[in-house]
């Protein structure tokens, strides 16, 4: 059983720049996607974006929702079976409990529901 963990989360001021982690408790099985959602109060989970690798095909593959990508950004390291969420200029509305979710398989999707495996969630505060 694959367990994440969030890190990195806080309080932070509007225009701060704040790097998530997502890190496997042990070595993962490839290929896999680890995806970043986020949930403000009262709203439903959003999809940010996800990281798939394929370590048997040495390809990885990193994808931003179209809204967001001009701030978020995502990274990984299959060596490090750990997978990162930048923010570059938080904003208010950024406030929200983010999460990572990891699936067998390296095709990307925007459901929650494809996931099979979730992180406790950690907290991001933004005041401006």
């Amino acid at each position: 059983q694959v367990q994440l963990l969030e890190s990195g989360g806080g309080l932070a001021q509007v225009g701060d720049s704040l790097r998530l982690s997502c890190a496997a408790s042990e070595r993962t099985f490839s290929p896999i996607t680890v995806a970043w959602f986020r949930q403000a109060p009262g709203k439903g989970r959003q999809f940010i974006g996800a990281f798939s690798e394929n370590l048997h095909l040495n390809n990885n593959n990193a994808y931003v929702e179209e809204s967001l990508k001009d701030r978020f950004s995502i990274t990984g390291s299959g060596a490090e079976d750990t997978v990162w969420l930048q923010n570059t200029a938080l904003k208010p509305e950024d406030t929200a409990i983010y999460y990572c979710a990891a699936v067998r398989g390296a095709v990307i999707s925007t459901s929650s529901s494809s996931y099979n495996y979730w992180g406790q969630g950690t907290q991001v505060t933004v005041s401006s």
